[in-house]
């Protein structure tokens, strides 16, 4: 009889962990442009940044939900733009600059202390020490629009080669995106405590 309890010799499943890190940096786009500027706090609703360009329980979809016809009214799980500032360094020396900012390509946070931040999973729950929490959805895959900025912030002689070269070097590293899962403010120098769920490799 097929034991329930046990998973199958063939499934590996990782157990639940936690992680301690750090808020370094907080930011938040007010204009109409998807570029951040530094802030003293982010305060956070159900919608995300309060007044910031990607906030709302919902949003359009685009070129990411090929599923769907563009412009379609769907769950909003790309408040947040969360990145780390050892990943933008391995970056930025990929594209030959000596930084990336991270207001250049939008980031609302930057949480350093976790290995790997890019690699966190969906599902991901991050508790900032006073009181907000954030659920990772998914890796924010790098974009051309990005790397414009990038190019153009950075002084490359060459803004449209830069836009191009981000995307292919930045892969797993450009961060991740979330959603407000309790409400609270953030300020920099907060403790966060990152709860990365159960994991395992669904092959069918």
């Amino acid at each position: 009889m097929l034991d329930l309890l046990q998973p199958p010799d063939d499934i590996e499943i990782l157990p639940a962990r936690k992680l301690e890190a750090r808020v370094t940096g907080v930011f938040a786009a007010y204009g109409k442009d998807f570029v951040t500027e530094a802030v003293d706090a982010l305060a956070l609703s159900f919608e995300g940044v309060e007044r910031d360009l990607h906030s709302g329980v919902t949003r359009r979809s685009g070129s990411r939900e090929p599923w769907y016809p563009r412009g379609t009214e769907m769950r909003n799980a790309r408040q947040l733009s969360i990145v780390a500032s050892d990943e933008l360094a391995i970056v930025a020396g990929r594209m030959g600059i000596a930084e990336i900012k991270p207001e250049w390509i939008g980031a609302n946070l930057v949480i350093d202390g976790v290995p790997r931040l890019s690699m966190l999973p969906s599902g991901t729950l991050l508790f900032f020490a006073n009181g907000a929490t954030v659920k990772v959805g998914a890796q924010n895959g790098p974009c051309r629009f990005s790397g414009e900025s990038i190019a153009r912030n950075a002084g490359m002689k060459d803004v449209a080669a830069g836009a191009l070269l981000f995307p292919k070097v930045a892969k797993r590293l450009r961060g991740l995106v979330g959603w407000v899962e309790k409400p609270g403010t953030i300020r920099a120098g907060e403790k966060v405590s990152v709860r990365v769920p159960e994991q395992w490799i669904y092959r069918g």
